[in-house]
């Protein structure tokens, strides 16, 4: 906490004319799993079938800036730099 303030000091003083304000982020990958499904059989034995193991992932990112309570949340494919951007 004590470095951050002194990253703000120091970023007032170079730009004293700009809007600052500090935000929070963290990101929770989200995806969708094979569903269990029941298959026909004959009876007395085992039954087999493929499963499609094929995962889904989404990220879902929160921001927020907690001297205002504002948040925001993004639902994005990938976390990268370039998805991040634009924060």
């Amino acid at each position: 906490m004590k470095k951050l303030k002194e990253t703000l000091e120091i970023l007032k003083a170079a730009y004293p004319d700009a809007d600052l304000s500090v935000w929070a982020e963290d990101e929770h990958r989200i995806g969708m799993h094979p569903v269990t499904r029941r298959v026909w059989a004959l009876r007395g034995t085992t039954p087999t079938t493929s499963v499609n193991w094929k995962f889904q992932w989404s990220w879902l990112a929160g921001f927020v800036e907690p001297m205002s309570d504002k948040t925001y949340w993004w639902i994005v494919p990938r976390v990268t730099g370039e998805s991040l951007s634009g924060c």
